[in-house]
């Protein structure tokens, strides 16, 4: 039995097991109707460009040539590393192949020049609240809100040549109401789109 890291593209035959599992989870957990498109549509909203070198990555654990976890990251600025599309297969869970796809992103996003990685989670997934938190991820809410009113769960933690100290992002308060929650993170996200977009734009317009 032979694991290994490799570099992936979310054109890759190899990474269609995660993607499907993270369809099946996600609308399994949140209802296919939870969010335009289905979780699908979610996990490919982004360009492919984004999630390579030298702005992102898309790495796959890999076990006797079967994709067996995986994750990816792209970039919001110089320092910020967003970590995506993290992945494990259900049968093979609590071996520590999640925490394995997140240090090995985490090393990634330091060879490229990032200090600090940014992630979010959903509120129905206490298991992935548990492993960043084990991993040193900072809490960017209210830890004893109910995290329904967040909907979207956000940590940061500072990585490469900040590795060691703690981020000053401001918490979060939560939401009145599960829909201004919602509204709140379409919103973030919306803003956050533009800027990874622009980036990326502006990355390929140097690069030509």
């Amino acid at each position: 039995m032979t694991d290994i890291i490799v570099r992936s593209s979310l054109l890759e035959p190899a990474v269609q097991p995660l993607i499907e599992g993270l369809v099946s989870e996600y609308d399994g957990r949140y209802g296919a109707a939870s969010r335009p498109g289905g979780a699908r549509m979610e996990i490919l909203r982004y360009p492919v460009a984004l999630f390579s070198p030298p702005l992102g990555d898309f790495l796959l654990l890999q076990r006797d040539g079967e994709t067996i976890a995986g994750g990816a990251f792209m970039s919001h600025d110089d320092e910020t590393a967003e970590f995506k599309r993290i992945w494990t297969h259900p049968a093979l869970r609590r071996q520590g192949l999640g925490r394995r796809i997140v240090i090995a992103l985490e090393e990634s996003a330091a060879e490229l020049g990032y200090t600090r990685a940014y992630l979010t989670t959903g509120f129905r997934q206490p298991e992935a609240v548990a492993l960043y938190v084990s991993l040193g991820y900072r809490p960017l809410f209210d830890v004893t809100a109910d995290p329904v009113y967040y909907r979207s769960l956000p940590f940061e933690k500072l990585i490469g040549a900040k590795a060691g100290k703690i981020g000053s992002t401001p918490i979060y308060p939560p939401a009145a109401s599960f829909e201004e929650a919602t509204a709140r993170v379409s919103a973030l996200k919306a803003t956050q789109e533009q800027k990874i977009t622009a980036r990326l734009a502006a990355y390929e317009t140097s690069a030509a």
